[in-house]
């Protein structure tokens, strides 16, 4: 397992695989880190696990529960287990880490 990360290296990896706007950079026990960039639409559905999203480059508006947030470079946001949430009227350049934990670890997305 990597014990560091770069956004650089990230974006890379995403690029390369090509299939989903995520893509998995570390993984321990019930902990997922994730490095996440919508193109167009997100598409995400209610997740098992509570998540973390970093916001690492530019800004969105973050649709939460019915709440609207305008978020951007350094926030923080938090998602219980089974909320709806997604992103809209993102920067070309937006990308979120995302941290997955907590109990229904290990499942698929």
């Amino acid at each position: 397992m990597n014990y560091k990360v770069t956004a650089e290296e990230a974006l890379k990896q995403l690029l390369e695989q090509n299939e989903f706007p995520f893509t998995v950079m570390m993984k321990h026990g019930s902990m997922t880190i994730e490095y996440f960039a919508p193109q167009e639409v997100d598409t995400q559905t209610p997740h098992k696990q509570d998540e973390i999203y970093i916001v690492i480059k530019g800004h969105s508006t973050f649709y939460r529960n019915g709440e609207r947030i305008s978020c951007k470079k350094s926030d923080i946001l938090f998602v219980p287990a089974g909320m709806e949430h997604y992103f809209g009227n993102f920067s070309d350049d937006f990308g979120v880490w995302v941290i997955f934990y907590g109990p229904g670890g290990g499942e698929a997305r």
